[in-house]
C-alpha cells in the first residue's frame, strides 16, 4: 500500500512538472521557473508534509513569480489550493498578496 502511494505521488510530481513545462509563457525567466518548485508537488498534490527542499525553494522563489503563478489559469489551482496554502504555512511563509 505504501509503495503504491509513493508511486502515485511520484507520478503526480512528474505530471505537475510536465504540465508546468507545457504552459506557454510559464517559464519566462530563470528566476520564474515553476519547475523549481517541483519538490513541493508531493505536499501540494499528495497532502504530504513539505520537505526541507520544498521550503527552501519557496523561500528562494521571488514573490513576483508567485504572483504570476497565482494569476496563471494553469498554475493557480496549485498555488491557491488549500494544500498550497498549508505548504506556505508549514514553511512559515506568507503567500504574497498580488
Amino acid at each position: 500500500m505504501a509503495a503504491s502511494k509513493a508511486t502515485l505521488v511520484c507520478f503526480m510530481a512528474v505530471a505537475l512538472a510536465a504540465a508546468l513545462l507545457a504552459v506557454p509563457g510559464a517559464v519566462e525567466a530563470a528566476t520564474c521557473s515553476p519547475t523549481q518548485l517541483t519538490p513541493c508537488a508531493p505536499a501540494i498534490i499528495g497532502n504530504a508534509a513539505p520537505s526541507a527542499a520544498c521550503c527552501g525553494k519557496l523561500k528562494a522563489h521571488p514573490a513576483s513569480c508567485l504572483c504570476k503563478y497565482k494569476k496563471d489559469p494553469h498554475l493557480q489551482r496549485y498555488v491557491n489550493s488549500p494544500n498550497g496554502k498549508k505548504v506556505f504555512a508549514a514553511c512559515k511563509l506568507r503567500l504574497p498578496r498580488c
